[in-house]
């Protein structure tokens, strides 16, 4: 087997794990990888339909690359909804993802928390990209409790949507959000958030005056 055999042997083999990634934005950007790997292979070969076809997935991912980084920050896409702590929505969502959130988040006990809870679904058009439950602790701060993202958007960050891009904070008279103990692979720092002590910590500006 010689080199060029091995590049396109490479180009496949990424094309097929691409296909086996949680992550969309991940999975696009390996996806096209793998294609430009194979166009300049099956070109070599003199392979013209192949060519043709990989052309053409490259021009897809590209379209959907661009739209979804366009898109990541945009509020029309990515909206935070307050739920009822009770709801059966909620509670589904969190029954579903249990064993992925106890990986990310293994201290999360959501029913040992006392009345003084909030909860948000960040939902992109009717799907669920994310959930974030809060409770209220002295001196004006919301202590999250878990801010989830579903597996497919992990590589955003929709909690942005809760935090910095809505009032549903401040407009409940809170001064600082806290972030869970315990989270792993924590984003905060890309979110605007301080880093204190075990935690990240976010001081929300003071209500505009009505």
């Amino acid at each position: 087997m010689n080199w060029l055999e091995l590049v396109g042997w490479a180009g496949s083999a990424l094309l097929v794990w691409s296909l086996l990634q949680t992550r969309i934005l991940r999975l696009r950007a390996l996806n096209l990888i793998g294609c430009l790997i194979l166009i300049g292979y099956n070109a070599a070969v003199q392979v013209w339909p192949m060519v043709g076809l990989n052309v053409v997935l490259a021009v897809i991912n590209v379209w959907y690359l661009r739209r979804m980084l366009a898109t990541r920050h945009d509020e029309q896409t990515y909206q935070a909804v307050e739920v009822g702590v009770g709801d059966q929505f909620l509670a589904h969502t969190l029954r579903v993802h249990a064993a992925d959130i106890a990986k990310f988040n293994p201290g999360f006990d959501w029913d040992s928390l006392g009345d003084a809870r909030s909860a948000f679904l960040v939902v992109s058009a009717d799907e669920v990209v994310g959930v974030v439950l809060s409770h209220a602790e002295a001196d004006g701060v919301a202590q999250i409790d878990l801010d989830y993202v579903t597996p497919r958007f992990r590589d955003f960050t929709p909690g942005e949507f809760v935090f910095r891009r809505s009032s549903l904070f401040t407009d409940r008279g809170f001064r600082r959000v806290v972030s869970p103990p315990g989270m792993r692979s924590p984003y905060y720092h890309r979110l605007g958030f301080r880093p204190e002590g075990d935690a990240y910590v976010l001081d929300l500006p003071a209500p505009q005056p009505a």
